[in-house]
């Protein structure tokens, strides 16, 4: 949803009510555009990311990276695998 707002002599914009006292993130993309998301510190969209699960998930990954070397992949042979 779209909205227009106008940016106040202090250089404030009201979003509304529902989000007093709520934390933002606000990244400026580029001039004069700006992604806003609420959240407490974790933006809501990210905040599955520090559940539990994906933690361990994570640190089992890390875990494994740490002592398998790195090869070069076959394209080839993973496409078929994808295939099955």
């Amino acid at each position: 949803m779209s909205s227009i707002k106008t940016i106040g002599a202090s250089g404030q914009i009201a979003l509304g009510k529902e989000y007093a006292g709520r934390h933002v993130v606000v990244d400026e993309v580029e001039t004069g555009v700006w992604v806003v998301k609420l959240g407490d510190f974790v933006p809501d969209n990210e905040r599955w990311l520090h559940t539990a699960r994906v933690s361990e998930e994570l640190d089992q990954a890390v875990a494994w990276a740490e002592v398998t070397p790195a090869a070069p992949s076959d394209l080839n042979k993973l496409s078929k695998r994808g295939k099955r």
